[in-house]
């Protein structure tokens, strides 16, 4: 079966750390159920996010996103073919952004809209190949 990878950027709506679980403990169980993987990297003014699968489940995956008030201004960065995964081991990676990633200014000032398809794949490349980070419990 053919592997399809898709990037988006969004702009999060009421970001807080427990819209952040809903969501995650939501992308997990659905991407578990439809064989995908990923990675969502979030913070308060930007949610970048790789899905891996099928191309039913992930197009079928993004519509949904698209229809999720949590999501503002969504953009289609890349969607293509893939030999592999990069994030076999995860239904849903969360990591927070990482020093190399833009600043909050160079978001605003639309970095993401400015960033090519291999930029944005090069960051989740470069994710990838980086142990995660772990958040504390919540509670």
């Amino acid at each position: 079966m053919p592997l399809l990878q898709l990037i988006y950027t969004s702009r999060p709506f009421g970001f807080d750390e427990g819209t952040l679980d809903d969501i995650l403990v939501s992308a997990r169980r659905h991407n578990a159920r439809n064989g995908l993987t990923g990675a969502l990297i979030c913070r308060a003014d930007l949610y970048m996010q790789m899905l891996e699968g099928s191309r039913e489940a992930v197009t079928a995956t993004f519509r949904r996103i698209l229809q999720d008030d949590r999501h503002l201004e969504v953009a289609l960065i890349w969607a293509g073919a893939a030999k592999a995964r990069l994030f076999p081991d995860w239904a849903m990676r969360d990591d927070p952004p990482r020093s190399w990633m833009w600043t909050q200014a160079e978001v605003a000032a639309g970095a993401a809209a400015r960033a090519t398809p291999e930029d944005v794949r090069g960051i989740f490349s470069r994710l990838a190949a980086t142990p995660p980070e772990t958040r504390p419990a919540a509670g």
